[in-house]
């Protein structure tokens, strides 16, 4: 048995360790020479909600992923405007760590290769076709592709490229899978009719900052300074994809945490500006590289799809990740990826899939999800467990939690204790 995932970000990995495990040859085509895609520029977890999945997901037997966030993590257990609980991964090392795990499990890894076409058979995909004109077979699909690019995308819904972690100039387009099998994508909305959303933060080069602030960055992890008033822009929290950080906190401050990087939580902000706060004086972008301007647009490929992450309308094919919902974070993506990856094996085997009930958070997340995408009003939302909407729900559920043993007595009482660690084949 021959699993596909296209797309090597924290969803196809989550989704080929899922394969792996339950027993299956699995492949992934990653466009880019890096997996990860966004996680080599995120580094938040277990913030707020996420903290009760990531648990979910050790007990499941799929905190592979979460382990190694766990050990890369710069600062445990900080807190931020909203936010409590956080952990904050080292974005600069996370992506080798990731690399050498899929590699010594015996994940095929196919970089710089980038799937432009399928071929597809009475709604069942044969294989895929590469830029490079060769053609790779297989038996079931996870398309992991995201939700980003192609840089047309971005000068159309947003300020141009960004020149981002993507690098869709110098590795091409993003394609939707789904689509070239014949299945109508949607796309997330924004106030005044406009369609996708902004990435929510931006890096900074830590040496370029004040002695003070990166010494007050590694000591504590995160760096509060105060925006002049006149500078306040509170509109821009509607065009942030990561509306869990669309609080007034984040329009009247400068918010940094240290992943390595200084994370600036914002979408982008004129670096002439940036320079007038004191000790930002010297402050440079690292990503996207045109921070002063603009940043990714998201959401603007998201397949229809089932509960238990099949898309709709094609035999074969399961999605995760952005291009599985309207979903923010890391987190998110490897809860969605890992029931895609650990499906696509049961499809194969002729087993019923599994569907995560809606007692669990991630089930229900799943779930919820997949609801509000039906209307318009929930497509101009955004689902994670980090905050906002959802997060809200968790806690009028009694589904957050930090206590560990409650997490693993509800996935005993489910009788999913270790499912993902079951080999199928």
């Amino acid at each position: 048995m021959k699993v596909i995932v296209v797309g090597g970000g924290w969803a196809g990995c989550a989704a080929a360790i899922a394969c792996k495990k339950a027993g299956a040859e699995v492949h992934i085509f990653e466009k880019t020479d890096l997996l990860l895609g966004l996680g080599n520029v995120g580094g938040i977890m277990r913030n707020n909600g996420r903290y009760t999945a990531s648990e979910e997901l050790k007990c499941l037997g799929a905190g592979d992923l979460i382990e190694i966030t766990d050990r890369l993590s710069r600062h445990k257990n900080i807190e931020f405007p909203g936010h409590k609980h956080a952990w904050l991964y080292d974005v600069n090392k996370i992506e080798g760590a990731v690399y050498k795990y899929i590699k010594d499990l015996g994940i095929n890894l196919h970089l710089v290769s980038r799937v432009t076409d399928i071929e597809i058979v009475d709604k069942k995909i044969k294989g895929i076709y590469l830029s490079d004109g060769s053609y790779f077979e297989g038996d079931i699909f996870v398309e992991t592709t995201g939700s980003t690019g192609p840089m047309g995308n971005c000068l159309r819904y947003g300020n141009g490229c960004s020149m981002c972690i993507l690098r869709c100039p110098s590795y091409g387009p993003r394609i939707s899978i789904s689509e070239r099998a014949g299945v109508q994508d949607f796309q997330g909305e924004r106030n005044g009719d406009q369609l996708g959303a902004f990435s929510g933060s931006c890096k900074l080069e830590k040496d370029t900052l004040s002695e003070e602030i990166v010494k007050e960055l590694d000591e504590k992890g995160v760096v509060i300074l105060k925006i002049p008033t006149e500078e306040v822009n509170y509109n821009k929290l509607s065009s942030k994809v990561c509306q869990q950080y669309a609080l007034k906190e984040f329009a009247e401050n400068i918010i940094l945490l240290d992943t390595g990087h200084a994370k600036l939580m914002t979408t982008y902000y004129p670096l002439e500006k940036l320079r007038k706060i004191e000790g930002l004086e010297n402050a440079k972008y690292v990503d996207p590289y045109a921070g002063s301007k603009g940043n990714s647009v998201r959401y603007l490929s998201v397949a229809p799809r089932t509960d238990d992450m099949k898309v709709c309308g094609v035999d074969n094919l399961f999605c995760a990740g952005e291009k599985s919902g309207l979903f923010v974070g890391h987190t998110e993506a490897i809860c969605t990826g890992t029931l895609a990856g650990h499906n696509a094996v049961r499809l194969a085997l002729g087993m019923p899939l599994l569907i995560l009930p809606r007692s669990i958070a991630i089930g229900d997340l799943i779930a919820y999800a997949n609801e509000k995408a039906s209307t318009r009003e929930g497509r101009m939302n955004r689902y994670t467990f980090a905050g906002a909407e959802y997060f809200k729900r968790m806690k009028e559920l009694g589904l957050y939690t930090t206590n560990i043993n409650k997490v693993e007595t509800r996935i005993k009482k489910l009788n999913l204790d270790g499912v993902f660690n079951i080999k199928l084949i």
